[in-house]
């Protein structure tokens, strides 16, 4: 593999949790290339400088642009259209659990957590369009980057917009970011689900996230990589902790919503709710994916608390207690194409004590980041890294194509499990998805 002087040379072995931990620190490295943020990236990039993306044309006045002659055109990276037949809304709120010290930063004596909710919304166009990132973890993002060169994506979600009733009460879906990454990571699979009638809960991890954007102006950075999980290892300490901690986020991110639904009001801060938003969540179909460690934060949450009642996990080893304990109801494992129970011991022994439906994917051609927007957002642009680095991290599958799959599948499952509706993709290979395998 071709080396940089900007990010680590990483090889590629067929051990699950070595891959993992391989793509997790060119993760790092383009995040650190993104945001900014080079204590996201570790020990790993000691050294290194910064990556800086290379310019994606260059303009002149002549051309119209009104640009000078060594100015460039900025990318706009976009997101995908989602395909529901729904307008999405969506609303942040800072939830404060006070009944437990931050496990990261001990001296913190409550969990300080943002949550950003992703609903079906109507009257969506009178209400702006939210960033992907927040406006100061887009400020961090940018300052790593030279000016004018990229513009980061504006997702589909409408701030504020009114709760669409007209279905009734929705199920709710929660979603757990990589370890590092944070709430935005998959939005592109978020806002599909909304756009069908899901609501959806996206989580920031304090301190495991690599940034989180608090309402009096604070970012609070990542702080859970010292030293950093070992992947290899079902008895890792750091990804125990991790996957600990994650599942306490969500149970009580569970019980806010099962508030918040009853008409109590939430969060640090009074400010005013959706219209409609009340009544509109069916908590009694409730379920979790989540990409890489966030997948297994879904296994976890589904042992330790039965209101979760389906679950994925996108190509993430699983840890904790319920690689002995197992589940009694339905959970999907989609793995990227060099990842699964063969080489995986933590999903072999998951595999092995799952009672509920199950099933295993593969998807072909892809690489463990393609589960994130970054499947898409590095084919636009590719923020600086080599692109035998793109590949190992996104894969070689086209990527707006490979966001349709991973949506169809999602959707399909859940369909299923919380709303009832039976799909043939469930139950064997589909001529127009064959880049989906199934495996026995």
């Amino acid at each position: 593999m071709m080396t940089s002087d900007r990010f680590p040379s990483v090889s590629w072995p067929r051990s699950a949790g070595s891959f993992q931990r391989g793509v997790t620190t060119l993760c790092r490295a383009a995040l650190a290339s993104l945001v900014g943020l080079a204590l996201v990236a570790g020990p790993a990039l000691a050294g290194s400088s910064v990556a800086r993306p290379m310019p994606a044309a260059t303009t002149s006045a002549e051309d119209g642009s009104g640009l000078g002659a060594h100015q460039v055109a900025p990318v706009q990276l976009t997101l995908p259209e989602p395909t529901g037949p729904l307008r999405i809304g969506t609303v942040s709120l800072h939830l404060v659990d006070r009944s437990r010290p931050d496990p990261w930063v001990p001296a913190k004596p409550s969990r300080e957590l943002m949550v950003q909710l992703w609903y079906p919304a109507q009257k969506a166009a009178a209400y702006p369009r939210a960033p992907w990132l927040s406006p100061r973890t887009a400020e961090a993002v940018l300052a790593g980057i030279p000016a004018g060169t990229v513009r980061l994506p504006i997702t589909h979600g409408r701030v504020g917009a009114p709760v669409y009733r007209g279905w009734g009460p929705r199920p709710v879906v929660l979603f757990s970011h990589g370890f590092a990454a944070d709430r935005a990571s998959s939005t592109a699979l978020v806002e599909d689900l909304a756009s069908h009638g899901y609501v959806v809960a996206t989580v920031d991890h304090t301190y495991d996230a690599g940034a989180v954007e608090f309402p009096d102006g604070r970012v609070e950075t990542h702080a859970a990589s010292s030293p950093p999980p070992n992947f290899d290892r079902p008895d890792d300490p750091v990804a125990i902790k991790a996957v600990a901690a994650r599942l306490a986020d969500t149970h009580f991110v569970v019980d806010q919503l099962t508030a918040l639904n009853r008409g109590r009001v939430i969060g640090s801060e009074r400010r005013s709710l959706p219209e409609g938003l009340r009544g509109a969540l069916d908590l009694s179909r409730t379920g979790m994916f989540g990409h890489s460690l966030g997948g297994a934060t879904a296994a976890a949450t589904m042992q330790a608390d039965s209101r979760v009642k389906a679950g994925i996990n996108l190509d993430g080893a699983v840890f904790g207690p319920v690689l002995r304990k197992g589940l009694d109801r339905p959970f999907l494992l989609v793995g990227s194409s060099e990842h699964g129970r063969g080489n995986d011991p933590s999903w072999a022994a998951l595999w092995s004590h799952l009672r509920g439906p199950r099933l295993e994917l593969r998807l072909d051609g892809a690489g463990h980041t393609s589960f994130t927007d970054l499947q898409v957002l590095l084919r636009q642009h590719s923020l600086g890294l080599p692109p035998d680095q793109v590949t190992g991290m996104i894969g070689k599958i086209d990527g707006p194509r490979s966001v349709r799959i991973q949506r169809v599948y999602i959707r399909a499952f859940f369909d299923r499990h919380l709303l009832g509706r039976p799909s043939p993709l469930l139950a064997k290979p589909s001529k127009r998805w064959p880049e989906m395998r199934f495996v026995p």
